[in-house]
């Protein structure tokens, strides 16, 4: 009776390693497949990527341009705005 205990024992502990490595392998397997996927879209967006004119190189020029064009007119505004109070500051002083 203990021999039949013990041998069932060792079967479910087999059991539970075989398990075991294959869910690991298993694990392994599906990862390997997901960044072989990963890879394989990337390299595709790539192609696409050099095929397509550099849109985002001419967006990002573009965007450049406006901010230096706003950076110039607030530049103006603050420079008006300076010669506006000295203009007032002086009139008040001849009063």
């Amino acid at each position: 009776m203990e021999l039949d205990l013990f041998w069932q024992v060792i079967k479910w502990v087999l059991v539970v390693l075989a398990a075991g490595f294959v869910g690991q392998f298993g694990r392994h397997l599906a990862k390997l497949i997901l960044e072989r996927r990963r890879q394989a879209r990337l390299e595709a967006e790539q192609a696409q990527i050099t095929s397509v004119p550099n849109l985002k190189g001419v967006e990002a020029e573009l965007e450049k341009k406006r901010l230096k064009k706003q950076a110039k007119l607030e530049k103006k505004r603050a420079k008006a705005e300076v010669k506006k109070a000295k203009k007032a500051g002086d009139n008040h002083d001849h009063a």
